[in-house]
């Protein structure tokens, strides 16, 4: 993968489901020429796709292909109904499905003076019920193989994808937030309550033992491939900063991969950057897809991980530094995933230096990409319960570049001014989190899966 052009994305295996009739009805031969094309599609898809060889037809083979997606490790359910089927399947689906089940529905034959499928009157069906049982679903409405059926059933396997990742996770903490950051503060409380999370506290003097205790020739391994990268280093940083940076990559990316943990958030400030920043560390694995926060700030990295897990690639944790009716500068130390940020050819290219405020090592000095379009987003609690908001913008050029990553976004459907007010009036934390592309509804999609109040 190439960090500087390509985002992760996460792997998953969807586990298709044609759900059919006991008896022929309607128009057999439209169910058979939409199934064909539909597998046609999951062929190209960007997934791996199990399909059963049961013939769904009841409650009994339902729960025999049910059961095959799961010795599969099928983490996503796609069902589709080319002609409607058995009411009777949906509170079974939603009893075994551990993630929302994905319904596609497709058109009718457009000849003819015949009914031809009813597939949306039988997704119609299912849903409802899925959604008065209270289990999650999405739902999609397309002919097979048209780019935007191709477009939305890919945002929709996504999102029921980051449900089933957060739903259970792991957070870890290493020490606490940063100092006055109260703003940032987690409530274990909360986020078992509103999003199934469990913390994992790590002290930060164990953190610290762990980094010394990754191995000099592991370390100079890993600075092997990071030089491959390409990226400038500044004149005043040395090898052995590059050399302790390492042992903190792999120490962060060992603690997430062994725990194992879906998000870590790390409080860099002010213990570690009295000495050394972490940031290029935690660049590089923000770049690489794990959902990692500076500051001890948990539910920052919960954005992040949203965000990923939903297809929407690495995402960035930037402070709001300052605003005026349409425009956002974005700021932070220098974490930013290289995937959001100018490369190592353009007029700015990314830098390996150090912080500009105490002058320690590393942080990466980068700015963001112009001409970007970009979602500004934060998942975050408050009294008990958790809230989501975005906005959708572009990357334009900086008046000024500043030390540490650095951009502006321009927001012109937003009052940014009047956004501000209302946002911090319900608790909205100083970071922001940014990601590529416009994904607002997508993301607000997610949230009321999983049952988060979005605000504007």
């Amino acid at each position: 993968m190439n960090v500087f052009t390509q985002h992760p994305k996460p792997e998953i295996r969807l586990g298709i489901l044609f759900l059919k009739r006991q008896r022929p009805g309607f128009v057999p031969e439209w169910g058979e020429y939409i199934e064909k094309m539909a597998r046609r599609q999951l062929q190209t898809a960007a997934f791996d796709t199990f399909i059963p060889e049961t013939k769904i037809v009841d409650v009994i083979s339902l729960r025999a292909a049910l059961k095959a997606c799961d010795d599969r490790g099928c983490r996503v359910l796609v069902a589709l109904q080319p002609t409607v089927s058995d009411g009777r399947m949906a509170p079974v689906l939603g009893q075994c499905a551990k993630a929302p089940v994905v319904f596609w529905a497709t058109p009718e034959k457009q000849e003819g003076s015949l009914v031809s499928a009813c597939s949306l009157v039988g997704a119609h069906t299912f849903t409802a019920t899925l959604a008065q049982l209270g289990h999650p679903f999405d739902f999609v409405y397309g002919m097979p193989g048209e780019t935007q059926t191709v477009k939305d059933l890919t945002d929709a396997v996504y999102r029921s994808c980051a449900y089933s990742v957060i739903n259970g996770a792991g957070a870890g903490l290493v020490g606490y937030h940063a100092p006055g950051f109260i703003n940032m503060n987690v409530d274990p409380a909360s986020l078992r309550a509103g999003l199934n999370v469990e913390l994992f506290h790590i002290g930060m003097n164990e953190f610290i033992d762990g980094v010394h205790a990754v191995g000099d020739a592991a370390a100079r391994t890993d600075l092997a491939q990071l030089q491959k990268l390409g990226l400038k280093c500044a004149a005043d940083i040395t090898e052995a900063d590059l050399l302790l940076d390492s042992k903190y990559y792999l120490r962060m990316k060992e603690l997430m991969d062994s725990m194992p943990l879906q998000v870590l958030a790390v409080r860099d400030w002010p213990e570690l950057s009295a000495t050394h920043w972490p940031y290029l560390a935690m660049a590089r694995l923000a770049s690489e897809g794990y959902a990692i926060a500076p500051e001890g700030d948990v539910d920052g990295a919960l954005s992040c991980l949203l965000g990923y897990a939903s297809g929407c690639g690495a995402c960035h944790v930037s402070d709001w530094l300052e605003h005026d009716d349409h425009h956002i500068t974005l700021w932070h130390g220098g974490a930013a995933p290289f995937q959001l940020c100018e490369g190592p050819d353009s007029r700015n290219p990314p830098e390996i230096a150090v912080f500009f405020n105490n002058r320690k090592p590393v942080v990466v000095d980068a700015t963001l990409k112009t001409g970007m379009p970009i979602t500004l987003f934060r998942l975050w609690h408050l009294n008990g319960k958790y809230l989501f908001t975005a906005i959708e913008g572009e990357t334009v050029a900086p008046k000024r570049h500043l030390k540490g990553t650095n951009g502006v976004g321009r927001f012109d459907a937003v009052s940014i001014n009047d956004y501000f007010r209302r946002m911090i009036r319900s608790g909205f934390p100083h970071h922001v989190i940014i990601a590529q592309g416009h994904v607002k509804t997508h993301l607000y999609s997610l949230m009321a899966n999983l049952k988060i109040q979005c605000i504007d």
